[in-house]
């Protein structure tokens, strides 16, 4: 082989590999971007902040119940205390056990409230997170945009692309309430929501 049919094959095999990735850059699109905060639009949102107002009335109520039941076990704990100088053995062993019950019990109940309230919350933010994804579909679609990108991932940039107050709008003519029903949580799914689950 002659230096110029090698000169030639190497000139041939660049100019491919030069074409070769100039149509692989011309099939692969280029990134075109926006941005979201889901958090906020949780909180904006008339149906986040309707959520939230469901689930502290849920709260004051499961309280207001509560605390009745727990005041009268204190009660009858320092009457039980008072007297149990003068109780027989049985007498006292017998209703200290039925203090004890009536205490894991209304502990037991405590419990079960939260994790209704919490399940509730759960389903609610669900539900939201199902009318969410068309909204930002269609915001995509309009912004010709093929990747969303959490707000909370960017770090730097130079261009506006932040569509979040315009999900919050869409959200609120949507979806402006909802019902937050108080269901047990999916399995999993309970530490999760005390995560997400929004201060009281």
């Amino acid at each position: 082989m002659t230096h110029k049919s090698l000169a030639s094959g190497l000139l041939l095999a660049a100019g491919m590999l030069f074409l070769t990735t100039d149509a692989m850059a011309a099939t692969t699109p280029q990134p075109k971007i926006v941005v979201i905060d889901r958090s906020t639009v949780m909180r904006l949102s008339k149906v986040g902040q309707d959520i939230v107002r469901q689930i502290n009335a849920y709260t004051t109520q499961a309280e207001s119940d509560l605390k009745a039941k727990g005041q009268a076990l204190q009660r009858d704990g320092a009457a039980f205390r008072q007297q149990s100088a003068i109780l027989s053995n049985d007498l006292k062993n017998q209703k200290l056990r039925a203090l004890e019950a009536r205490s894991a019990a209304l502990k037991d109940e405590v419990q079960k409230r939260q994790t209704l309230i919490q399940g509730g919350f759960i389903k609610a933010r669900g539900q939201v997170e199902q009318a969410l994804g068309p909204i930002l579909q269609g915001i995509m679609a309009e912004r010709g945009a093929n990747l969303m990108l959490d707000r909370n991932s960017v770090v730097l940039g130079t261009v506006d692309v932040d569509v979040t107050q315009l999900a919050v709008q869409r959200l609120n003519q949507k979806m402006p309430t909802i019902k937050v029903e108080l269901v047990a949580p999916p399995p999993g799914m309970l530490q999760q929501a005390q995560q997400q689950q929004p201060q009281q």
